[in-house]
């Protein structure tokens, strides 16, 4: 263990995802090592992330505008509707060039071990915009791990009194227990593509 300030910051950098203790050790070196305007930089950005990052007020996905660049996009399908957990899967589906409708970002998924229920997911604004659009399909885009699986299972359940509304799921293919974020384009383009009815 190492003394003040650099164990602390050894510890913040733990506590991001996907980064472990070694990593952290090596993160923080590096940082030590860098040029202050480096840092300065880096310290700068950090502070205007909670600040200057705002959420599509239809969608949920990170935007720079009240409307994301995909909502706003006249192009885009109103009727197909691509639901997410979190704002990279977006970019993850956009990769494949195969989706030409809208999203809706959930902002994670059903985890009561977590303590994360259906109230603090965006599950009531999918259910909104539903409602209030002519929305015709809603492709379930969830991870294909635990808790992405019950997310999916819920929103079924919840989607199956619309009248006229197809409800898809990804094909098969992707791997049990990943991320959508670390698929390859063609095999999530080929999941997209082959969905299937639920």
């Amino acid at each position: 263990m190492y003394e003040g300030v650099v164990q602390d910051l050894i510890d913040e950098l733990g506590r991001l995802p996907g980064i472990g203790p070694k990593s952290a050790q090596r993160i923080a070196f590096h940082l030590l090592a860098s040029d202050p305007a480096d840092l300065a930089r880096l310290q700068e950005v950090l502070g205007k992330v909670r600040e200057g990052v705002r959420f599509c007020e239809v969608c949920g996905n990170v935007s720079a505008n009240e409307r994301c660049r995909i909502c706003s996009d006249p192009r885009r399908d109103v009727a197909l509707i691509c639901v997410v957990e979190e704002p990279k899967d977006v970019l993850a589906v956009e990769r494949t060039r195969e989706f030409k409708g809208r999203y809706h970002v959930l902002g994670g998924a059903l985890d009561p071990l977590s303590g994360v229920g259906p109230d603090q997911l965006r599950i009531k604004e999918l259910l909104s915009r539903i409602g209030a659009d002519e929305v015709s399909e809603v492709i379930i885009a969830t991870d294909p791990n635990t808790e992405g699986e019950a997310t999916a299972t819920y929103l079924v359940r919840l989607l199956r009194d619309f009248p006229g509304l197809t409800v898809t799921r990804l094909a098969s293919g992707l791997p049990m227990g990943g991320d959508l974020e670390f698929a390859d384009e063609l095999t999530l383009g080929r999941a997209l593509t082959g969905r299937r009815a639920l």
